[in-house]
């Protein structure tokens, strides 16, 4: 026993004294840090490596403030991910390319190569967005606008989102000319992502602590489009044109600032990468510098404009019928949500099947790249010249593209015009990543390059040899009627500076201008919607300016018809104890707005919510004294006040130039009900089910 109770002494003591020790070993660590701490070593060297971060963090904000840093660096990231995604579309087009070319002599294992590989890469894409981010899915543009008008969408910006948005259309563009889809709509989505999360990071690191998520997001819009093409002016055109409802002109200097670095990486990265030898336009052009046009040849752009406009009606009707098939066909809705990687595929085995390089893509320069199309389309020489004068032989290279021996060049563009107008609308129809502009704006260069090649063919014929008919520049039209129909799609302007941009040719700014103008006039009667109205008014989007188009009752609807349940008020003689049970009552709202009284609810301003707790605390320090809350709180003006009769779109555009969330509606002083974001999606969600 003796023996027993020592042992168990023993192990007591050595049980208290590692306890101890424990003790004594967690007060040390509590202190101080150690020095030897395997997980965080070199204490003082990380402290003065936190010191100099911070140093360069005050020293950078005060010479322009971190924003401007973010701006610089939303263009350059932006700028890097188009030219990776570029670098990489380019390798996959030519492996294609090669595996096609070695097949040669097979015809069934080249039709195979021909169809399958674009197949398989838009199934992949489709796969992508129905597995991992439905969100992904389409070009964005439509989303984004509605983001940028107010309305909260967070699953648009989330870094999965990104992520897939990215793979998708690398795989959606490797499939080529044959579902003639392009990148600039996704694009300017991702770009607008990577502002998202560049405006958050920069909130946490910048001691001042401004709100610039939205006009982060204004810039990245800009910045999508430039960093595909490298045109920083048009970029922002774009962005206030499309994406914006109302611009800001305080959005001008960053914008501009953020293109710029966008376009200006863009091009070095070309030039480092060896594709080009100095910075450069993307599509390089040799118009004739002494006598770009003829005055009369004003007469015929005008003409190419309503032409372009016309088209571009039946364009946007076909588009508008594909898409109401698609959202009111049951087995088509069903289809798509379970069988989204099949329907891709047998769409783009059946356009692949129609272009074809052996039947009919040999009348459609179906073998070339969206790239390679649009260069040939803006070449400045004659086609037909050569078949009229034999003194002046042409490059074979210029016709290779689109004409042959046995292929003339109207057949071939008639033929393009006319199966692309379809086929392009049924791609539209495809549930992946897509952009939409490249091809309408290649569709346009066709449409131009056509009637240029008609008109020299007419005055060689029918006129005198030597007229200025005979001598006109075809390249000229095709950049007007590029820029003529994609602006007319798209309710635009700006496709006729992005055309200027992409060329050089300065010296045919008015004439693409022009043909834009008139096509736009066409396009934009009867109150048609464009092509992004109609994808917002198809997926019911909250976006007032696409809903008015559709939901014409809707610009004369009054406030007072459309507010919620009323909305909680505070007295300025408020009790504490009015005060708590409002509080519990609005755990979200930060301003709470005071009246004079219930019985008489003149609107005297608002009150902010910390504001509120610092009184319910003052109550409970003051137990013999009970206030009334306008003793202790600051009652603040209403920055917005709206009348009953006032309109739905008027109060979009407060909430929207204001930046406010809250806007009060009052009737002679009285407050009747709030307006808020929230409020207004559910307004506007309600008209878009309706439509």
């Amino acid at each position: 026993m003796k023996i027993l109770d020592e042992s168990q002494g023993r192990q007591t003591d050595r049980g208290s004294h590692k306890h101890e020790r424990g003790n004594q070993w967690e007060t040390f660590h509590n202190v101080t840090l150690l020095p030897s701490d395997p997980w965080r070593p070199h204490r003082r060297s990380r402290l003065l490596i936190k010191g100099c971060l911070l140093w360069l963090r005050c020293w950078l904000e005060r010479v322009c403030g971190m924003e401007w840093y973010g701006y610089a660096a939303l263009g350059i990231l932006t700028a890097i991910l188009s030219f990776v995604m570029d670098m990489s579309v380019s390798k996959l087009l030519a492996a294609h390319q090669w595996l096609y070319t070695k097949l040669d002599g097979n015809n069934l294992l080249q039709f195979l190569c021909w169809t399958l590989y674009p197949a398989c890469f838009c199934a992949l894409s489709s796969s992508l967005c129905h597995n991992i981010c439905p969100f992904a899915t389409g070009s964005g543009i439509p989303e984004v606008r509605t983001m940028l008008a107010g309305i909260e969408m967070p699953n648009y910006l989330s870094l999965t989102n990104m992520f897939t948005k990215f793979l998708g259309l690398i795989c959606t563009l490797a499939a080529g000319s044959t579902v003639f889809l392009g990148k600039v709509g996704p694009f300017v989505h991702l770009s607008t992502m990577m502002g998202d999360y560049l405006s958050n990071l920069i909130s946490l690191v910048q001691v001042t602590k401004k709100k610039a998520q939205g006009d982060m997001l204004v810039v990245a819009a800009s910045v999508g489009v430039a960093s595909c093409f490298g045109a920083p002016v048009s970029g922002v055109l774009f962005s206030l044109e499309v994406m914006s409802s109302h611009f800001s002109t305080k959005n001008y200097l960053p914008s501009f600032f953020s293109v710029v670095c966008g376009a200006l990486t863009f091009r070095l990265f070309s030039v480092w990468s060896g594709d080009e030898e100095t910075l450069q336009v993307l599509f390089k052009t040799h118009f004739p510098s002494a006598l770009p046009f003829f005055p009369m040849e004003i007469l015929m752009f005008a003409l190419l404009g309503l032409l372009c406009g016309a088209v571009s009606c039946l364009y946007l009707f076909l588009h508008r019928c594909m898409l109401q098939f698609t959202t009111t066909n049951v087995g088509f809705v069903k289809m798509l949500k379970s069988e989204k990687c099949l329907y891709s595929a047998l769409v783009t085995f059946f356009l692949a099947s129609l272009t074809y390089s052996h039947s009919l893509g040999q009348y459609m320069a179906s073998k070339h790249t969206m790239k390679q199309l649009l260069t040939s389309l803006l070449d400045c020489r004659q086609w037909t010249f050569q078949s009229h004068n034999v003194s002046e032989q042409l490059d074979p290279e210029a016709l290779s593209v689109w004409g042959s021996s046995v292929c003339p060049v109207y057949l071939s563009l008639a033929v393009f015009l006319l199966m692309k107008l379809w086929m392009s609308v049924l791609a539209c129809t495809l549930p992946l990543p897509a952009g939409y502009f490249m091809p309408v704006f290649i569709y346009g260069a066709a449409i131009g390059r056509l009637l240029a090649e008609g008109m020299i063919y007419i005055s060689s014929t029918t006129m005198t040899p030597g007229n200025e008919w005979s001598s006109i520049n075809p390249g000229g039209y095709a950049l007007a009627g590029a820029a003529a129909f994609s602006g007319a799609v798209t309710h635009t302007l700006s496709p006729a500076l992005l055309a200027v941009e992409l060329t050089g040719q300065f010296s045919h700014v008015v004439p693409a201008l022009l043909a834009t103008l008139l096509a736009n006039a066409v396009a934009r009667s009867g109150h048609r919607p464009s092509f992004y109205d109609a994808v917002s008014i198809s997926k019911r989007l909250p976006h007032l300016p696409s809903l008015m188009l559709a939901h014409p009752k809707l610009v004369s609807a009054q406030v007072g018809h459309l507010l919620g349940v009323r909305t909680v008020q505070l007295q300025r003689a408020a009790s504490p104890q009015e005060v708590q049970h409002v509080l519990d009552n609005t755990s979200t709202e930060t301003q709470i707005p005071v009246v004079d009284s219930h019985d008489s609810p003149i609107l005297l301003g608002v009150v902010v919510r910390a504001e509120l707790l610092m009184f319910l605390r003052h109550c409970r320090a003051a137990e013999n004294v009970d206030p009334h809350l306008e003793d202790v709180c600051t009652i603040h003006s209403a920055s917005a006040l709206l009348s009953p009769h006032n309109t739905i779109q008027e109060a979009y555009s407060i909430l929207s130039l204001s930046g406010a969330q809250t806007v009060f509606v009052t009737d002679r002083g009285r407050l009747l009900g709030l307006i808020t974001w929230s409020e207004m999606k559910r307004i506007l969600e309600d008209a878009a089910k309706e439509t």
